[in-house]
């Protein structure tokens, strides 16, 4: 989920799956990966701690044994089909879309590693300052077995939510159906309907889930009673969506299209994230990152026929969007406060550190490169930045009682309006109104950029761990 800029803000482990067509061609946008794969099996490379012996499905699958027949004088017995399990110990696999919890699939309790990479040579000495020792001492530990596993845990809903849609968003299909989908299914493989109060904080959305057409780049997400999306054929969509347990978000983010005239945008915008994760560690400065990702964006350019007329053809820069950026995480705070921009800009000194959570990731366009607010409401937030009252007093009571019921069900975390009916909210819109109009909560709008301009994401969520970062969103797509 990208962190929109001020306005007057500038501005020994194998890499990444390969770009071609083997790879799904999620990066070329089409056709994803096979029904109820989606697991993140990252071959040799990519899981540890016994997990990445695992079928190479990555979701456990029965397999039945042959049916023998013996015979005798008297008659002929059939053995009984034997089922044989998998090393995690599951006998079951993946519905479409996915229904069946994760930790049924995963009964011993231990979820995939996420990809492995060694960390780039420090730019400066590998001793750290004294002040970032201090700030590591008041974060969660990373190497704690709980945190990692709950984050893998995430990461496996993620990966098997965007499987799904990999094969179910195609022309026809109305967005409503892929977001509703979506939110069911990460409920259903969390085994939490988040109904109960409190419920949604445990886990669920880590965010409003994303579904950007063309020159949306960000923030849109169908609404109750908004005007349906249906997808055609020459659409570009942008998919970012957020998994969290116990405030922990996988926040992770692909586009596919369905023409091949869109290759190189969305190819050129998967370089440039994997150019930021390539850099990514503890002492590396954030100025380096921006500078490698722009350099890759906007070394590739696409041409695209003109939809007006169907005549001629126009070849575009893929620019860099400048006034978006990736960021960091924190517990129940998706955007904690450093800012990952996709433009080189003059370095202020600021690094990662070794214990943080990243999203790094990237937009292009075809279009200027600078985003506006769209129509509508993407989603809300209280604010993280102090601590949230019990209750609040407004003239409208409604607003007083819907504000109980975010703080009790989304705390810090973002929303979207179909998030509240799902809890059985009905006319909440004067109170949401009334809550953004008092301050005490924040409407993010979608954000557009020029009409007729194509857009493109990609993110991955990484773990800046002591002796290497986990790429913990990686999987067989992306």
């Amino acid at each position: 989920m990208g962190s929109k800029t001020p306005q007057n803000d500038q501005g020994h482990h194998q890499g990444p799956p390969p770009l071609s067509n083997a790879t799904n061609n999620v990066a070329a946008g089409r056709n994803g990966p096979a029904p109820g794969d989606g697991d993140g099996c990252l071959g040799s490379n990519g899981a540890a701690g016994g997990s990445d012996d695992d079928d190479d499905d990555g979701i456990a699958k029965a397999e039945t044994s042959a049916v023998t027949l013996t015979s005798s004088k008297s008659k002929k017995k059939k053995k009984r089909s034997k089922s044989k399990k998998s090393k995690n110990g599951s006998s079951k696999h993946q519905t479409s879309p996915p229904s069946i919890p994760i930790a049924d699939l995963f009964p011993a309790g231990t979820f995939l590693t996420g990809q492995l990479l060694d960390y780039p040579p420090s730019e400066e000495s590998t001793k750290r300052t004294t002040q970032a020792e201090l700030r590591a001492l008041t974060r969660t530990n990373i190497e704690d077995p709980v945190f990692l596993n709950d984050y893998r845990h995430a990461a496996e809903v993620h990966r098997q939510t965007r499987a799904w849609v990999q094969q179910y968003a195609k022309p026809g299909v109305s967005l409503t159906g892929v977001a509703s989908g979506m939110d069911d299914s990460i409920r259903a493989l969390l085994n939490n309907p988040g109904l109960g109060t409190g419920s949604a904080l445990k886990s669920g959305l880590g965010f409003p889930t994303g579904l950007c057409v063309n020159e949306v780049a960000a923030h849109w997400t169908p609404n109750p009673g908004g005007k349906d999306v249906v997808l055609s054929e020459h659409d570009v969509l942008s998919v970012d969506f957020g998994v969290h347990i116990n405030g922990w978000i996988v926040d992770s983010a692909f586009t596919i299209s369905w023409d091949p005239v869109y290759d190189e945008l969305l190819k050129a915008v998967r370089e440039a994230t994997e150019a930021g994760i390539k850099l990514a560690g503890p002492d590396a400065r954030i100025a380096s990152l921006s500078e490698a990702i722009q350099e890759t964006m906007e070394s590739y350019e696409v041409t695209l026929p003109s939809r007006s007329n169907n005549t001629g053809s126009k070849t575009y820069q893929v620019r860099a969007i400048r006034n978006i950026t990736g960021h960091n995480i924190d517990q129940y705070r998706i955007h904690a406060g450093k800012s990952v921009p996709f433009i080189a800009h003059e370095d202020d000194g600021t690094k990662m550190e070794e214990g943080e959570v990243y999203a790094i990731e990237t937009f292009g366009t075809t279009g200027k490169g600078w985003l506006r607010d769209g129509d509508g409401a993407y989603g809300y937030g209280l604010s993280s930045d102090q601590p949230l009252p019990a209750k609040i007093t407004l003239p409208l009571a409604s607003a007083n009682k819907l504000y109980r019921t975010i703080k009790d069900n989304f705390g810090t975390l973002n929303f979207a309006r179909r998030q509240l009916e799902h809890l059985g909210c009905e006319r909440y819109l004067a109170g949401l109104h009334s809550l953004v109009s008092h301050g005490i909560l924040t409407e993010h709008k979608p954000l557009v950029d020029i009409k007729g301009s194509y857009t493109s994401q990609f993110e991955h969520t990484i773990l800046l761990r002591e002796n290497c970062k986990e790429v913990v969103s990686r999987g067989d797509d992306y």
